[in-house]
């Protein structure tokens, strides 16, 4: 008997209208945060909701779709019961290995971790990454890996993100890299189908991208190349050209922030090779800024300018269904940052505050860490553009953020700022925030 198929939930898909599945998954996570949920909701989900693989949400997200839409049932939204959901199982033919004890244990958790996530502070890392742990004992693996554990590499992908993007990654990196070993020891190990073997090589390598993401923003610098390139090595064992083109994007940012600028153009450029074929401008507009960033530490202002226009253009493409799910970060906020930076690194301290400013006026709060990131970068455009008042007032900013963030390279960025501010100590607003900065 063939497996029972998914319904497609049109009338689901009618309310996203015009916008793409990551800018809907954006939505929902800010109509949450409006109720107190905190869901993980990502362009995957929406896919799944909109497939009809996912036919009534968790209590949660039903929660924040009855919030969004005021007056309708789920019913309304496209879903059914849940009771009749909850039978369903009965009638599929072949059903996956049961999961193990640790992954069961996993969803039993998620709302505790639900409400860690709305209490704040340092105790919610502790409690949050308690979930990314579970995942992280090779002890207790299955001989085949089912859809099972390929979901959970999955979801651990998007607690990375979810916690990195609210806390920085100074916390999270030594606890991520359970989940990854057990990434790669499912593969090892095999799987029972190949759509699964595929998501696992999928989930592992995007596992491995935002681990070295961590070990980038807390300063440990080989590690990330490390991983990166097990992301890389992933991405051509299994010819996947959006993993390929994701690990080359950070290995881009990665090589400019050493101060290797010509192998952050040859990474950026590579990357764009993989992405062709994905058919996404805002990939190709990341990719172009990260090449622009390479040309302006390589002083090359003409190359620096057209691979910006480049990134322009693309952007001005808007959203596409073939945006990776990763991207969710990549708005005009990033784009603001990303151009900042090449000014700055050109010498035009006041024309990149001026973006710097936009970006993060521009920056959804959710992402608490981009905040404080694009607000540290306004800081020191200020600071080097002759404007320290101006700059001292955005490094207090930092400071209050960075009670919430973990960022090895924020802080940095804020002592730079501090250590140019020195000659204008005599000024109250600059004198204030250097004496908050040596005591924090």
């Amino acid at each position: 008997m063939a497996a029972f198929p998914h319904s497609p939930n049109s009338s689901f898909r009618r309310l996203r209208a015009a916008h793409s599945a990551a800018e809907f998954a954006a939505m929902v996570r800010r109509a949450a945060r409006e109720i107190g949920e905190t869901v993980s909701c990502d362009a995957r989900y929406i896919g799944r909701v909109e497939s009809g693989e996912i036919r009534c949400p968790n209590y949660a997200y039903e929660r924040v779709f009855l919030h969004m839409f005021p007056g309708r049932t789920l019913a309304d939204l496209g879903f059914s019961p849940r009771e009749t959901v909850r039978g369903r199982s009965a009638q599929r033919a072949a059903p996956e290995p049961p999961a193990p004890v640790h992954l069961i244990h996993r969803s039993k958790e998620s709302d505790v971790l639900r409400r860690a996530f709305m209490a704040g502070g340092s105790a919610t890392v502790a409690a949050a990454t308690l979930s990314l742990t579970l995942l992280g004992d090779t002890r207790r693996l299955p001989t085949r890996a089912g859809e099972a554990e390929a979901a959970a590499v999955e979801d651990a992908v998007r607690q990375i993100r979810l916690l990195d993007d609210r806390h920085g990654a100074d916390a999270l990196y030594r606890r991520a890299a359970g989940p990854l070993r057990t990434a790669y020891a499912l593969l090892d190990a095999g799987a029972t189908r190949q759509s699964t073997e595929d998501r696992l090589h999928a989930g592992a390598g995007e596992l491995a991208v935002s681990v070295g993401w961590l070990a980038h923003d807390s300063g440990r610098f080989e590690d990330a190349r490390s991983h990166y390139a097990e992301a890389l090595a992933t991405a051509r064992v299994s010819g996947d050209c959006g993993l390929e083109a994701h690990a080359f994007s950070n290995m881009a940012f990665l090589a400019r922030d050493r101060g290797r600028p010509r192998e952050s153009v040859r990474a950026a450029q590579a990357g764009r090779h993989a992405a062709r074929s994905i058919g996404s401008p805002r990939l190709l507009s990341l990719l172009a800024l990260r090449e622009a960033g390479g040309w302006s530490g390589l002083a090359d202002r003409r190359a620096c300018e057209e691979a910006l226009a480049r990134a322009h253009t693309e952007f001005s493409k808007g959203p596409s269904a073939a945006d990776p799910e990763w991207m969710s970060f990549f708005g005009e906020a990033e784009l603001e940052s990303l151009e900042s930076r090449c000014w700055a690194s050109l010498g035009e301290f006041a024309r990149a505050a001026r973006h710097a400013r936009r970006a993060a006026d521009l920056q959804d709060p959710h992402f608490a860490r981009n905040v404080a990131l694009y607000t540290a970068e306004l800081a020191d455009d200020l600071a080097r553009a002759g404007a320290p008042d101006e700059a001292a007032w955005a490094g207090g900013r930092v400071l209050d953020l960075l009670t919430e963030v973990r960022s090895t390279r924020i802080r940095s960025m804020v002592a730079g700022t501090a250590k140019t501010l020195v000659p204008h100590q005599r000024s109250p607003r600059v004198g204030a925030f250097l004496t908050r900065h040596a005591s924090a």
